[in-house]
């Protein structure tokens, strides 16, 4: 088997692969070094008010913080409702790809689970490049996402959006040639850029200005939710359900995706 750049990708006994280290220092040293940009190159302005500003936060609990956050969650306007339904199921498959593409992949495609072996080294390796594909995807689909929205609405946009993440998802389970995973990425990504764009659109338009920060804050409640539920249940299912076998986890994750398309049905979006 041919490494890049010379990196061997085979982990010894009791260890793990240099590629897997390298890979962890570069990203190490990226985020690092945006890190370290933003910190000398971007200007905080503080608020006008910065002494009354202060003052609130002093006389402020803990507790009382964290109960004002939750309470907002029973103060959503409607559409925001109906959007958090839409979230909480569109970040639900986000996580159940994220989770368990690697181990699906390798089981399903490259038949094995050996850690240590070169056959699930390469899988893993190509869940790497899966995902900067639908990242790059991604990046290309934010820009012509607007262009769909104006002449359909943002509402069936992101519906499409979602479909088509959907079953992308669906398709790793059909696939045998892991070249073609690069083709159900593209419908990942597609998804990913509307998820990351479109319900915060059909949002702006229904809060208050003066609470506009507020809700945004509460509404990212619905990526938390959805991933402590991933995490704590999605495990459960697999070994109670279905043998354990991690591509079932996509095919909850694509099935997930679709439910929140047609729950877009519901969403009354004010453009």
């Amino acid at each position: 088997m041919s490494n890049w750049f010379g990196i061997s990708n085979v982990s010894p006994e009791g260890g793990i692969p240099d590629s897997v280290k390298w890979s962890f220092y570069l990203g190490g040293f990226a985020y690092f070094s945006a890190v370290i940009w933003t910190v000398f190159n971007t200007t905080e302005y503080p608020p006008d008010d910065i002494e009354k500003l202060k003052a609130e936060n002093d006389s402020r609990s803990l507790w009382e913080g964290l109960l004002e956050s939750f309470k907002g969650i029973l103060e959503m306007p409607k559409t925001m409702v109906q959007l958090a339904f839409v979230q909480f199921f569109s970040w639900f498959a986000l996580f159940a790809l994220w989770i368990y593409t690697t181990s699906a992949v390798t089981t399903h495609i490259y038949g094995t689970s050996d850690t240590s072996s070169a056959a699930y080294n390469e899988g893993a390796d190509w869940v790497g490049i899966c995902f900067a594909v639908y990242s790059g995807v991604a990046a290309l689909a934010a820009f012509l996402l607007p262009v769909l929205a104006r002449k359909t609405s943002r509402r069936m946009t992101h519906l499409l959006s979602l479909v088509a993440g959907g079953i992308g998802l669906l398709s790793i389970f059909f696939i045998k040639d892991p070249n073609l995973l690069l083709v159900s990425m593209i419908g990942v990504g597609i998804a990913w850029a509307s998820i990351l764009s479109m319900p915060y659109a059909m949002l702006s338009s229904t809060l208050p200005p003066e609470r506009m920060g507020y809700f945004m804050g509460v509404f990212n409640l619905f990526i938390v939710i959805p991933q402590i539920v991933a995490g704590s249940i999605l495990g459960f299912i697999l070994k109670s359900f279905f043998g354990n076998e991690s591509i079932n986890a996509l095919l909850l994750g694509g099935l997930s995706m679709l439910l929140a398309a047609l729950l877009c049905l519901i969403v009354d979006d004010k453009e």
